[in-house]
């Protein structure tokens, strides 16, 4: 196992000069991946009008038509991780931006079902690509003292890509009186959804040649030189040069990492670790969050609420996360990961029950669902409190703990492992909701999502060790 040999080591906010601005350069451009996520995740929220219109599908085809990025993402995540592992962070970054423009501009363009479906899977590469590496990469060249707060800016910048999208699919919507209408060049506003996806792509493509690639990973390359030249600029000489020392033993009695290496070499079973991961991965989808993030505006028109009314409505939900992310950050490294886990489970557990009996309480009202009046806003009120409590807790802590917990030797198979079940959990949600919610109804449906945030409450306390404040090189599985 992979472990510090000089015990916990001091931590290395205590260097001799520690540059901020490099630092905040370095997160900001990572956790433009983040926003890419975010936004290339949130646009198909407001778009499934056009979609069905344009290729005449079904409720399971709409179902498929949204969850194909997310089979991109498995891929992309599992690939990321053990690719990142022999070309870089940096290396594979860059390949995911590049992954966001032809998705967007293929999305944008698809003149049929199967084309668009391709154009998605391919931006799931990139959304998947970005969504382990930027915690990861951030973990590796941040002190571990502000470490969370720092990798929680991920979830901040996730949530501000899909506010985004919400915003722009509203403002594109509006303008053109709909979003199957005509707009720019006669075609419908849908399409021009996906197309803008290209500006923030580019910038992201672009603002990666100013980062450096992870010391990290260069030490583990043998390119020590290098690694002790980012170190310098990031800790200080000194600091640089007890870092390089400490990532080397650490690696100095493994091998070269593998996926093997999640096993335990006695056993050959799972390490403790990588359950716990999987556990965060998992759980951070069967709770349904995305479920109002991607079916957010057919789910409040579905109960009675106008076009307009539910895209303003994900604006609020999305402004509201922003905020619930910016109090993690605030508080991630002062009271730690585990109890904000724990909050966020039983506020959500409670808040998902309250929305499954506000559905029971619905109408069939010209042969579609209506809430009344009182009901409906107890609705609207509980799903905000639920998305800010998702914000508040799993939503970054899920993230700063794949990019903190596995030791070094495994960190890049346990990301791949990891980062590729959380995304076929958010497929299998996000695909079977229209089919759930017409089959069962949206009772069970939320009575689901409620009951496996409970059950996630018990398995955090169960299996989820606290990492707060300590070094990457002390991690142990």
């Amino acid at each position: 196992m992979a472990s510090a040999t000089g015990g916990s080591g001091p931590d290395i906010a205590g260097a001799d000069k520690v540059n901020m601005g490099f630092i905040a350069l370095i997160v900001a451009v990572a956790t433009i991946g983040g926003f890419m996520f975010g936004y290339d995740s949130g646009v198909i929220n407001g778009t499934q009008d056009g979609l069905e219109s344009a290729f005449k599908l079904s409720a399971l085809g709409t179902g498929f038509n949204v969850g194909a990025i997310l089979l991109g993402c498995a891929f992309g995540a599992f690939g990321a991780g053990r690719l990142s592992d022999m070309i870089g962070r940096k290396s594979v970054m860059l390949i995911a931006a590049a992954l966001f423009i032809v998705s967007a501009l293929w999305a944008g363009a698809a003149d049929t079902s199967a084309h668009f479906i391709i154009a998605r899977f391919i931006g799931g590469l990139g959304v998947g690509a970005a969504s382990v590496l930027a915690p990861a990469y951030i973990s590796e060249v941040t002190p571990a003292s502000i470490r969370g707060r720092l990798s929680s800016v991920q979830q901040i910048m996730i949530i501000t890509g899909l506010t985004g999208a919400f915003v722009a699919n509203y403002a594109l919507a509006a303008t053109a009186g709909g979003s199957t209408a005509e707009f720019w060049l006669g075609l419908p506003a849908w399409r021009w959804m996906f197309w803008l996806q290209t500006i923030p792509a580019a910038i992201y493509l672009l603002a990666l040649l100013l980062i450096p690639e992870s010391p990290r990973f260069l030490v583990v390359k043998g390119r020590e030189a290098q690694a002790t030249a980012v170190l310098t600029r990031l800790f200080g000489a000194e600091a640089a040069q007890r870092k390089v020392v400490e990532i080397r033993d650490s690696l100095a009695a493994d091998h070269k990492p593998k996926l093997s290496d999640l096993l335990d070499a006695t056993t050959r079973k799972v390490r403790p670790i990588v359950w716990a991961g999987l556990i965060l991965a998992v759980f951070q989808q069967l709770v349904g969050i995305n479920i109002v993030f991607y079916y957010g505006a057919v789910l409040w028109q579905s109960v009675g609420f106008s076009e307009n009314d539910a895209l303003q409505i994900n604006i609020l939900s999305g402004a509201l996360s922003i905020v619930a992310c910016l109090s993690a950050m605030a508080v991630i490294d002062r009271i730690g990961r585990k109890p904000l886990l724990l909050i966020g489970s039983a506020g959500m557990t409670v808040t998902l029950g309250v929305m499954a009996w506000c559905f029971s309480q619905a109408t069939m009202v010209d042969g579609s669902l209506h809430l009344a009046d009182q009901v409906g806003l107890i609705a609207l009120i509980a799903a905000n409190a639920y998305v800010v409590f998702f914000n508040l807790s799993w939503g970054p802590v899920m993230w700063v703990m794949l990019g903190e917990m596995f030791p070094n030797q495994m960190r890049g198979s346990a990301l791949a492992v990891a980062g590729f079940a959380q995304w076929i959990a958010n497929f299998a949600i996000s695909v079977s909701f229209p089919a759930m919610a017409a089959g069962l109804g949206l009772v069970v449906t939320y009575g689901f999502y409620a009951v496996s945030a409970l059950i996630s409450f018990f398995l955090v306390q169960a299996w989820v060790k606290e990492t707060r404040g300590r070094e990457l090189e002390d991690m142990t599985g």
